[in-house]
Parts: C-alpha cells; structure tokens; sequence
C-alpha cells in the first residue's frame, strides 16, 4: 500500500511527491523523545537512521576509538604495513603513486607527510589526466621502479595489472591500497589493500582509499610501538582523511561518520598551512562543514587535476611553506573558475543532447568530440540530479572517448561498468557504485551505452519520475531555534547516505526578494507571530522561483534543511529552502 503523500502533496512545484515518516517511525521518535527528553524532531531524525534509544547518546557522540576497526581486518594489511617500515629502515626509496582527484592527493598527503615525520622523503607521481589517463602505466611504473624500491599506488592499481607488472620485472615491489572495485584476479604487487576486492566480504567497503591509508599508518605506528619506537599524531592527520570521505561522496556512516566528525574538529584548528590558505581564499569565514569540503575546498583541489597540473593539489596538501602555499592555492583557485567555465558549456551541450535522446530510460547519456576530460564527471553529476537517473558523459579524441558515470541510490555503476570492460564492449572500466569511469572506442559507443542501459534497468534505474521528497517531520517557525538546530547538528555530520535532516512548514505566509541572478531570499511566516528567514538558490533555475516571487497572497507548504547563518558576528536559523507547493 503506497504510503500517503505528506501534507498531501502529490506534485510539488518541482514536481515531487512528499513522503513523511511512516506512522511506524512516529512512534518510535514519540517513544524516544519520552525516554532520552531529546527534541521530538531529532529524534524523527535519528529514528530515520535506525539508531535505538538507547544507542542515542553514543550515536550524537560517536568515539573513534570504539568504531575504528582493526586495520588486520583487511587482506595483505600485515605484509603491506611491515614492508612499508622496511623501506622506511632501511632508508630505500620510496615513490608514492596516487591519482589526480582528492582521494589520490589527501592519500599520497598522508604517506609523504608521515614519512617526512619520520625524517624521511618520498618521490609523489600523479599521471596527467589527458596524457596517460587513470592509474598507474606500463612507460611510468617502469621508470619509477628503475629508481625506487617500493612504489605505493594509492586510490589505484587494483586493475593494473601490466603497469604493475612493468614495475616488479625492474626490480621494485609495489603496494596497493585502493577502493575501487577488484577484478578476479589481483596484480603481482606484494600487497593489496582494498576493502573492495573480490575476496573480501563487503564490510569495509565503504572506505575511501584515505581511510584505507590511515588504517594502514595505524597498523605502521602499533607495529612501531611494538619495537618501543614513537610513531607520528595519526589523529592531526585527519582532516585530510575528512575531505577525502566527502570530496569522494563516501557514505557517512559507521567509521566514516566518526572520521570525518574528528576530522572536521582538526580542521577548525587551521594546522595544516595549505588548507588554512586555501580556506581563506575560498572566503570560508565559518568552522568547515561537509559543505564547505564538498563545494568549496573539494572542487579546489580537484582542479589541478582537471585541467591543470595534476599534483598541485597533493602538493599543496604537503606544503609547509606559507608563500609556496599561498601561490600554489591561488593557481588552484584560478584553474577551479576555469573550471567552472568549461563544465557550465559541456552541461548545456550535454544536457541538451540527453534531453533530445530522452530522459525517461534507466540511463542517461551525452557524447562528443572535444568535450574536456576533466569536467566529464561534474557534468554526469548535474545530469544525474536532474534525472533521478544514473548517468555517463564522455568526450571524444581521435576515436577514443574517456568518460565518467555518476549513479543514484540503490544501483551499481561501477559493477555494470566492470562487466561492460570484461565483455569487450569497453576498452576499460571500473570504480564503485556511485561512480565509475570509462574508456570506450567511438564504434561501439551505442552498443556500449545500450547495454550499460540494459544492465542498469535490471537494477531498477529509471522506474520513477523525479525522486520523491523525504521529510523528517514537521515544524514550527517559532520551534526552529538556534537550541534545536545545535541539537540536530549532534547528529550529524551529514553527506552521502546519510542527508541533512528536511522538515516541512505547513500553510506559510511567504514574502520572497530575488538576490543575485537566481536566488531568493524569504521571510516566513505562520501568521501567528512565528518567523522564519530563508533561501533559495538556483530558484529561477526551476519552477520555485518565479511561483514564490510572484504569490501574492498565496500561502504555500514549504520544505528544507534547518542551517545557522553568520553574518556580521549574529548567528541566526535560516531554511535552506529545498522544495514548495502551494497550501
């Protein structure tokens, strides 16, 4: 039996179906609110996340200690950790092989960082994005193991099975530690750590390879304080394992939810030389959030790695020299606008063709010749939220089209892309289930495309229209106080799989101004001397805007997440407005 629109909305002005907490989950947050006295919308909020009553206080106060899991869990962790040290000892080179997102350089941050701690050096190699794709390659492995002795691929290698290979004839071992999706077999490096190989059992999965990376420094300094020796603050060093969990959109739960949780309070500290100038030049005047890693501090780092220089994010990760800091933040902040730029073309070119192929199947998909590599994936992740549709976009050079898929909930991309390589349809494929990327010849695009789209329908992509709107409850102007807000925010921090609390507020008076080219800025009323500020970005860029500015005298349901706004030293609640329909 369909459960019953909230507040009756069927379709909102964006065209959603409201959906409320089931009578069920009413009963439960009643329950808990009785037994713990937490405000009732928290505990709608922690119901939603299947948390007990009495698990409520260690899940708003979660201990790293208690959820880290023991790094030997993992296949290969034992040989991979002690033939890190050996190298270490025995003064060999090392070489840090990563790739070019953030997940790669906050990884390779670590290892050098730690070895630096240890008064020790390590060659960083990130391949160009354009000129040898991802992962390790046979001509750079080669050269790398002719002057290193242990090479340690970070955030790749799990498929590299050649390049790898490459590396071990010219008398260097390699050590993997990775995320992404394993094949059958693994490469012939002398560890692989990856929670998503074939023969491991799931539990870790939800990893990035940053955790990976710390676990594996973990078990480095307990095998240290075995032999009596001081390893380096692996718990300084997790702000850098946060912004890896975000940038990648790893889920936000279990030790995830923990690391970025103390990794965020490292951050605020502003230790780390290149973040704290990259934070400034971004104008983040307020303690980082999940927000600010993932739109602002992120796509930063990323840059370089886009469409500039590949290292210059790890590098400015590693900086401890504020002038060298400043001037490699400033090239990232340039290169980020430029960025900017080109994706916002590729966008409308792609979502113009998608719409002409149709926006109905289980995938969308847009390609042509010169669309730049580097923004790909940003342009599947604007297609897919506007679809509620698993989507790839790929651009073509001289026959070859490089391309990156972006997923929704419950449908493994990255496993269909893999399927899609080993049946020949691809030159080569892979990643997780919320993204993967692609290299494809330009003669078997539309087989390739027809039978990622087959592949994904079996999964149940593209059943639903836009996704529905799922609200923890409902709320009063006068009840979103600062207290409340503060409360909500224990139960956070909030990103993939584990979304910031949505409330709605019934039949409100809305007086609304347009800011900017596409936002709005709101002033909420119950008509009974209850209050609300909020606003709404992108709103002209939907059906929001131009209903909400134009109302009238019309009162309308509004839904968004509670946020604190700072402003010339006030901090105030204000609706990050979300969704509206009329009342």
């Amino acid at each position: 039996m369909t459960q019953r629109a909230f507040l009756n909305v069927e379709a909102s002005l964006t065209g959603r179906r409201w959906v409320g907490p089931t009578a069920e989950e009413g009963r439960l947050a009643e329950a808990m609110a009785q037994v713990t006295r937490l405000p009732l919308a928290l505990c709608h909020t922690l119901v939603k996340r299947g948390v007990a009553p009495a698990e409520a206080a260690a899940y708003l106060a979660p201990a790293l200690r208690d959820l880290l899991p023991d790094p030997l869990a993992l296949r290969d962790m034992g040989p991979a950790a002690a033939r890190f040290l050996r190298a270490l000892r025995d003064r060999q080179r090392i070489a840090v092989f990563a790739d070019y997102d953030v997940d790669g350089g906050t990884s390779a941050a670590l290892l050098i960082l730690w070895l630096r701690a240890m008064g020790h050096d390590a060659t960083l190699y990130i391949p160009d994005r354009i000129d040898e794709g991802y992962g390790p390659n046979v001509p750079a492995m080669q050269a790398l193991a002719r002057a290193h002795d242990l090479i340690v691929c970070v955030d790749c290698g799990t498929l590299s099975q050649d390049p790898i290979a490459a590396a071990v004839a010219a008398g260097a071992d390699v050590v993997v530690l990775d995320h992404h999706l394993g094949g059958p077999t693994l490469p012939p490096a002398l560890a692989v750590v990856n929670p998503n190989r074939q023969d491991e059992d799931g539990t870790l999965g939800h990893l990035c390879a940053a955790s990976v990376v710390f676990l594996m420094l973990v078990e480095a300094n307990r095998q240290l304080r075995a032999e009596a020796v001081a390893g380096p603050d692996l718990m300084a060093m997790l702000d850098l394992v946060a912004l890896a969990t975000v940038a990648d959109v790893a889920p936000l739960l279990g030790v995830n939810r923990a690391l970025v949780r103390q990794g965020l309070r490292v951050m605020a500290r502003r230790d780390r030389v290149g973040l704290r100038v990259l934070a400034d030049i971004a104008r983040l005047d307020t303690a980082p959030t999940c927000h600010s890693l993932g739109f602002l501090l992120g796509p930063r780092i990323n840059a370089g790695g886009r469409i500039g220089q590949a290292d210059l994010g790890a590098r400015l990760l590693c900086c401890t020299d504020e002038p060298e800091a400043k001037a490699l933040a400033q090239r990232l902040d340039e290169l980020n606008t430029e960025r900017r730029e080109i994706e916002s073309r590729v966008r409308d070119e792609a979502m113009a063709q998608a719409e002409a192929r149709g926006l109905d199947a289980p995938l969308v998909w847009a390609a042509a010749p010169g669309w730049h590599p580097g923004v790909v994936g940003i342009v599947a992740s604007r297609l897919k939220e506007a679809t509620n549709r698993p989507a790839v976009v790929i651009g073509f050079e001289d026959g070859i089209g490089k391309g990156s898929g972006r997923s929704v909930s419950g449908v493994d991309l990255g496993a269909s892309i893999h399927r899609l390589a080993e049946e020949g349809l691809l030159l080569k494929g892979g990643g997780h289930r919320m993204a993967a990327g692609l290299t494809v010849a330009e003669d078997r695009l539309e087989a390739a495309m027809a039978r990622l789209s087959e592949l994904l329908a079996k999964q149940g992509a593209g059943a639903g229209g836009p996704a529905d709107l799922r609200l923890d409850g409902l709320l009063m102007p006068g009840a979103a106080d600062l207290a409340l807000v503060e409360k909500l925010e224990e139960a956070g921090p909030y990103g993939a799989s584990s979304p910031a609390p949505r409330f709605a507020f019934a039949d409100m008076a809305v007086s609304a101004r347009r800011i900017g080219e596409s936002h709005l800025r709101l002033q909420i009323g119950d008509g009974m001397g209850g209050s609300l500020e909020g606003v709404a970005f992108g709103a002209f860029d939907t059906a929001l805007g131009p209903a909400l500015a134009e109302g009238g005298h019309s009162r309308f349901h509004l839904a968004g997440r509670l946020e604190l706004n700072t402003y010339n030293g006030r901090t105030k609640v204000q609706l990050r407005l979300e969704d509206a329909a009329r009342a």
